[in-house]
C-alpha cells in the first residue's frame, strides 16, 4: 500500500491543485493512506474525509504548523505536522484563524518592504490592486511562494528562487510566533498527535539550519522536544537513506510515531513517490 501523509492543496494553502483534484490524482497513483497537511488550515478537513471515503482511500486529518523554536537565544523556524485531531475543535480553529489573519497583515508588510526595494530600482510600486490580484489566485492562505509567483507574473523576476534571493529574504516579516508547547497543547487538546516534520531537510525549515549532524539533531529533540511531540517524519522527499535510518532508530528507542510523505505541492506532482513502509499505517489503527 502506498502511503503519503504530507500533501498540500491550493484549497487550503500553497499547493497547485485543489483538494478534489489531489484526491483524483491520489486514486490514479494507487495511494491507499493519505493526509492533507495544509499550512495553518484545517477548515477543509471535512471535505477531505468525504473525498477519501468516496475514493475508498484511508484518511487521517492533518495540518502543518510553523513553530518558533528557541535555540541558544536564537529563534529558529521549524515545521510540525498534526495528525488525527478533531477538525471541529473550537480552540484549534480559533487559533488557526488568528494565525491566518496575521498572514494577511504580514503579506501587506512584505509588500511595503518590496515597494521600498522597487523605489531604489525605479520600478512601479505595488498597490492594493496588486494585493487583491495576488489573493484572487489563492484559495488558501497567502504566503511568500504566492508573492514570488506574482513577481514572476509581473516580470520582476524569472523564477521563485530569484524572487527569494533578490527580494523575499530581505523583505521578510516574522510569522506569527506559535511556540512548541502551545502547538502541542492545541493538537493534543483536539485529540491529535504532533510530529516533527522533515527534521533534516537541507532546503526547508528544519533542524538542518541549526546543525547537519544527525546525532546533534536528535540530542536537541531529546532534550527540548520529547515532552511535546508524539513522532517524527522519518521518510521525506529530501531525506537520504542515512537520515531515514537514523530517525527510525531514534523513534524506536523513544517509542515515537514514525510518519512519512512527499510534501507534495504538485510542482511537479510527486505524490506517493516516497517509499513509506506499509507498517506505518498500522500505527494509526
Amino acid at each position: 500500500m502506498k502511503i503519503d501523509l504530507h500533501i498540500h492543496t491550493s484549497t487550503g494553502s500553497d499547493g497547485a491543485l485543489p483538494l478534489a483534484e489531489v484526491f483524483r490524482e491520489a486514486k490514479k497513483r494507487n495511494i491507499g493512506f493519505i493526509s492533507i497537511t495544509d499550512h495553518d488550515n484545517i477548515e477543509h478537513q471535512g471535505q477531505a474525509i468525504a473525498a477519501a471515503a468516496a475514493d475508498k482511500i484511508r484518511y487521517i486529518t492533518g495540518v502543518e504548523l510553523n513553530i518558533t523554536f528557541s535555540y541558544f537565544n536564537k529563534s529558529v523556524s521549524l515545521d510540525f505536522l498534526g495528525y488525527g485531531y478533531d477538525y471541529r475543535n473550537t480552540a484549534f480553529l480559533q487559533k488557526l484563524q488568528v494565525i491566518r489573519e496575521h498572514r494577511e497583515k504580514r503579506a501587506r508588510q512584505i509588500m511595503a518592504n518590496l515597494n521600498t526595494e522597487f523605489t531604489k530600482e525605479n520600478r512601479p510600486l505595488f498597490t492594493d490592486a496588486d494585493l487583491l490580484e495576488m489573493q484572487a489566485g489563492v484559495d488558501g492562505a497567502l504566503g511568500r511562494p504566492h508573492i514570488a509567483d506574482y513577481l514572476i507574473k509581473k516580470l520582476v523576476v524569472a523564477s521563485r528562487q530569484e524572487a527569494f534571493d533578490k527580494y523575499l529574504v530581505k523583505c521578510d516579516v516574522p510569522k506569527y510566533p506559535l511556540y512548541l508547547a502551545e502547538a502541542s497543547a492545541l493538537v493534543r487538546g483536539a485529540g491529535g498527535r504532533l510530529v516533527l516534520a522533515h527534521p533534516n531537510d537541507p532546503n526547508g525549515t528544519s533542524l538542518a539550519t541549526i546543525t547537519q549532524d544527525l546525532d546533534e539533531q536528535t540530542r536537541i529533540i531529546r532534550e527540548q522536544m520529547l515532552a511535546y511531540i508524539d513522532g517524527v517524519e522519518c521518510w521525506h522527499t529530501r531525506h537520504d537513506a542515512a537520515t531515514t535510518a537514523h530517525y527510525v532508530a531514534f523513534c524506536k528507542q523513544n517509542n515515537l510515531l514514525m510518519t512519512g510523505g512527499s510534501d507534495c505541492h504538485q510542482k511537479p506532482i510527486i505524490m506517493g513517490a516516497v517509499n513509506v513502509p506499509a507498517w506505518v499505517a498500522r500505527q494509526f489503527y
